[in-house]
This record gives C-alpha cells, sequence and structure tokens, in this order.
C-alpha cells in the first residue's frame, strides 16, 4: 500500500553523503522550518563511520552516528534515513539512485537540499550526481515503482567549506533566532561536530550562519546554490 505523507504538512528532504553533512550544512533552516511546522526528512547516504574517534571501532560508531541522525532529526520532529552504504565506498550506480528515488516518493518533500558538485570528498560528489538523477526518477511517472511519481524543487546545494570550490553564494535562507537555538542543541548530539580534532564544525557553522546573516540583513541565514540553468531573474517591468 502506497506510503503518503499528510499533504497539509510540507516537508523538506536534506541529503548528505554522510552522517552529519545535512545537519551541519543545512540544519538552522532545518531547525527553522521544523518550528514552522514543516516535517523535516534527513537522509544519509552513508554512515560517515571513518571518522570514529580513537577509542570507537568503526562498526561501534556506525551504530552511534545512526543514532546521533536519529537524535537530531527527532529534536526537530522529524526523521532520520541513513542508507546502508559504507563510509567512502558511496556506490555511483542505479540502484542507490531508485532507493532514493523511492525514499522521495515515500515522503513526498516540497524541496531537495543537498551537496555542491565539487568537493574534496568523493562521497559528496556522488551524492551531488545521485540526487540530481534520483529527483529526475522520482517524478517520472513512466516509471513505475511502489508509490507514484512525485517531483520535488531543487535540487538546493548546501554551503560547505568541503565543497567550495566553484560555489557562489545564490539563495540566502533566514535562519530564526529559535531555530538558530535549536540547531545549537541539536548538532551537539552529533560527537564529531563538537569533538573533532581536525576542524571546528560547530563553531565554524554557528559563525557562518552569522556571518550569512549580516549580509542577509538579518540575524541569521544559510545559504544554496542551484544549477545554472536554474539561475534566471523574470520581470515584466523594472
Amino acid at each position: 500500500m502506497e506510503r503518503r505523507m499528510n499533504e497539509e504538512r510540507k516537508c523538506i528532504m536534506a541529503i548528505g553523503g554522510h552522517v552529519g553533512d545535512a545537519e551541519l550544512t543545512s540544519g538552522g533552516y532545518l531547525a527553522t522550518m521544523a518550528l514552522k511546522g514543516y516535517r523535516i526528512v534527513t537522509v544519509a547516504l552513508t554512515g560517515g563511520e571513518r571518522g570514529n574517534p580513537p577509542d570507537r571501532s568503526v562498526e561501534k560508531y556506525r551504530i552511534q552516528k545512526e543514532k546521533e541522525a536519529v537524535t537530531f532529526a527527532g529534536m526537530l520532529g522529524g526523521e532520520a534515513v541513513v542508507f546502508p552504504y559504507t563510509d567512502g565506498e558511496l556506490p555511483d550506480n542505479e540502484e542507490v539512485r531508485l532507493r532514493l528515488c523511492d525514499t522521495i516518493r515515500q515522503y513526498r518533500p516540497a524541496a531537495l537540499l543537498t551537496h555542491w558538485k565539487n568537493s574534496m570528498h568523493k562521497d559528496h560528489e556522488t551524492t551531488h550526481r545521485i540526487v540530481k538523477d534520483a529527483q529526475f526518477f522520482a517524478g517520472l511517472s513512466g516509471l513505475q515503482r511502489e508509490n507514484s511519481a512525485h517531483f520535488a524543487k531543487g535540487p538546493y546545494y548546501a554551503e560547505n567549506w568541503e565543497d567550495s570550490a566553484g560555489f557562489e553564494k545564490y539563495i540566502y535562507l533566514e535562519v530564526s533566532k529559535e531555530g538558530f537555538e535549536l540547531w545549537k542543541k541539536a548538532i551537539d548530539t552529533h560527537w564529531f561536530a563538537v569533538h573533532s580534532p581536525s576542524f571546528p564544525y560547530k563553531e565554524y557553522y554557528e559563525h557562518l550562519m552569522r556571518v550569512n546573516g549580516c549580509l542577509a540583513r538579518t540575524g541569521y541565514a544559510e545559504v544554496f546554490d542551484v544549477d545554472q540553468e536554474q539561475k534566471k531573474v523574470i520581470l515584466s517591468e523594472l
């Protein structure tokens, strides 16, 4: 039986290559929209388990990361989906695209948020390609799957220090003060965001939201890019 979400409650889906990617780069906006009544769904195509702390095995950290994804989404009143693929080994094939297509059709989001096309991490670049194709498959009425076709807007590509090559600040989405505070509490549940020895993730994205807020003439904001063909401004007059 086809599973359909409440059509009166709009959904936003944020898709990352690893658990924590979407939560860091889009989390302030997700928290803001959650407080406005939107359904929030995070999707991680891998667990991101190979950034494990020295006192935890990769296997144990995978379990921890999946729990962190569920906890973060739950604090926003949403849901988390973690695909079974291994960190650093995300396959670039039709199986993953159709799995994500099915997930999009299941939750029927209004919009998709994900990675920019260029990155220092192969899983991020692969995720970008997968999301674009899965969006196409999900909206293709001639493709018969368990659930009926659904078109989600976007993808909108989140600002990410690992995905910065060629990225342009194009769309500023306001993060409310309440959304910012909720995000700060929720991101604390991700070990690497607070304790990573390689990069101060929470601190960086916390300040980035404020900087982008200044540029947008508001308190806080997150920034997204879109594909070149979507960069159109259509006016009837000036």
